[in-house]
């Protein structure tokens, strides 16, 4: 994500708050206060463990994990190897998925019809757009997407995208909106306080912004520890629970509507890209060819999705 300077709230910058309340033999910091965007205020933090060069620490008020990522630039990691298996956090090949990716959108867009049936749509991190393609039926939609390959493709199939981050220009110039999703978006973002304030700002009284995002108080996520399949520093910084996401919500005057742990149709391409990588296998060459277009129905309970609504309705 493109930056003008570091937030209160960035991990990267977060080393020059700490302050220091214990420290093991191992030189390793087990406790240290960090200002929380969930909690707004500076709260103490536990050191979890490391995982791919980064210190994972989480909340003790709230839950909310983070890594401490020092020097990642978000430009030049989300680009089109991201989305085709060049990378073993990513995806294995998103473009050739899309008949599954849309079928699970269109079940997506009618959840969200429950709730705001129509008016304008904003996807945050659109992607190669698959999502847009389902919502635009019933809303006129407009993305934003950070890797330029993926939102130039985009606007090749007509859709309204932008390249660059949901910051304070790009939020603004927009105008009102009546829904924002950020489908598996938050977790990946530099200031997520900031940004779900700004969609706080541009969002219509009563209109809704969706989160989907892995829940880091789930069963499988404290039982693998920094095993979980969702723990992959530094592309993912942060690690909510329903109460953290909750509360960033809350202090952007957002009032939880519903939260919930969805089945999902997945790509079995992205099943055994996962799979691999949790055992410390890279991807097999060909592995997605025939499998992106097989679906999976999956649940893990281990990722959550958030209905928020606007006040002053």
């Amino acid at each position: 994500m493109v930056r003008r300077g570091p937030s209160p709230y960035d991990p990267c910058a977060a080393a020059s708050h700490l302050v220091l309340e214990a420290a093991p033999a191992s030189g390793h910091m087990s406790s240290m206060r960090l200002p929380c965007p969930a909690c707004v205020s500076a709260t103490e933090h536990r050191r979890l463990f490391a995982k791919n060069g980064c210190d994972i620490v989480r909340c003790q008020t709230c839950g909310l994990g983070r890594a401490e990522a020092n020097a990642f630039e978000p430009a030049q990691y989300y680009t089109g190897a991201y989305f085709s298996g060049a990378r073993p956090d990513g995806y294995a090949d998103y473009r050739g998925a899309e008949p599954v990716l849309r079928h699970e959108f269109a079940r997506t867009v009618a959840f969200i019809r429950q709730y705001r049936p129509a008016g304008r749509l904003l996807d945050i991190g659109c992607a190669y757009g698959f999502f847009l393609l389902e919502a635009q039926r019933f809303y006129e939609v407009q993305g934003i997407e950070i890797a330029e390959e993926a939102a130039e493709f985009c606007r090749r199939r007509g859709l309204p995208v932008i390249t660059g981050a949901p910051d304070e220009a790009t939020l603004t110039g927009l105008g009102a909106m009546d829904v924002i999703v950020m489908l598996d978006v938050i977790e990946h973002l530099p200031d997520p306080r900031q940004t779900v304030a700004l969609c706080g700002q541009i969002l219509r009284p009563g209109g809704i912004l969706v989160i989907t995002t892995g829940d880091f108080s789930s069963l499988y996520a404290r039982l693998a520890g920094r095993h979980w399949r969702l723990m992959t520093p530094p592309q993912h910084l942060w690690y909510f629970t329903p109460h953290s996401l909750a509360a960033l919500a809350d202090s952007a005057g957002l009032r939880l509507e519903r939260c919930e742990h969805p089945w999902k149709l997945v790509p079995l391409s992205l099943i055994a890209f996962q799979l691999r990588r949790m055992i410390g296998l890279g991807p097999a060459r060909g592995m997605a060819a025939g499998a992106s277009g097989i679906g999976v129905p999956l649940n893990m309970f281990d990722a959550m999705r958030c209905v928020f609504r606007k006040r002053g309705m």
